[in-house]
């Protein structure tokens, strides 16, 4: 039976997941969950997953939640996938695991609440808590520091001196790219500092290209989307700053 991965693609881990199949040639059939509209809270997908979070996997009658799992998983138990990803010698291995492990208690958990309360939380109907998103730019920034100075310390372009990239090097930039949603000058503020970040970036996206793009395409709309509203709503302010002197006068 056909691999099914359950995913949304405005997910970073479930971008990861998607992106990591489609560079190795995994067959697999894309069941879309959309978190906007709860799907997650389906019987069905609880049935998945009753963690109800995505992405999960069902292969045959195996299913797999957790991302990071997901992706080890994956690297072990499809051939043709090359050893950079998971790689068989085991001391590797455990440094790949230390990276992973230290992403969702910092990088994700900076990343993810910045964005959440800074960009997302208005089109999700919620209401953004400047507090929250205070304590997490520290985080994130520091996240980011972390990675810089620690595991992008070597000769390779990716992480743990890496001449290819790893499950890792994927997991970890599929977290930072949730930050195009943020205004450019956000954005520069938080990753401009960090030039071997940015260039690890790139590297990993050229590395899985075209399928890097193709996955992220759903990120970039909402970018556009979120750019023309904020230049609508700057235009609307400049319009009732002119009309305002007219107004006064009559």
């Amino acid at each position: 039976m056909k691999l099914k991965v359950y995913a949304d693609r405005m997910s970073q881990p479930s971008r990861a997941v998607l992106i990591f199949c489609k560079v190795n040639g995994i067959d697999f059939e894309e069941i879309k969950v959309d978190l906007s509209k709860r799907q997650q809270l389906s019987p069905e997908f609880r049935a998945v997953n009753p963690l109800r979070k995505v992405p999960a996997i069902v292969d045959g009658r195996f299913k797999l939640f957790e991302s990071h799992a997901i992706l080890i998983y994956l690297a072990s138990a499809f051939p043709g996938v090359a050893d950079h990803w998971y790689p068989a010698d085991l001391s590797r291995r455990a440094r790949i695991h230390s990276v992973l492990d230290w992403h969702h208690q910092n990088l994700r958990r900076g990343a993810a609440s910045f964005v959440l309360n800074t960009v997302l939380a208005p089109l999700l109907g919620l209401r953004a808590n400047q507090q929250a998103a205070a304590e997490a730019e520290k985080i994130l920034i520091s996240s980011l520091s972390t990675i810089e100075n620690i595991w992008l310390k070597g000769n390779g372009q990716y992480l743990l001196g890496g001449l290819r990239p790893s499950i890792a090097d994927l997991s970890l930039v599929c977290e930072i790219m949730q930050l195009e949603l943020l205004d450019e000058k956000d954005r520069d503020r938080i990753l401009g500092p960090h030039k071997k970040v940015q260039q690890w970036i790139e590297s990993t996206r050229n590395a899985t290209r075209p399928h890097f793009d193709e996955v992220h395409t759903i990120l970039y709309k909402l970018k556009t989307r979120l750019s023309e509203q904020q230049s609508n709503q700057a235009d609307g302010v400049m319009q009732s700053r002119i009309r305002t002197p007219l107004n006064s006068k009559m």
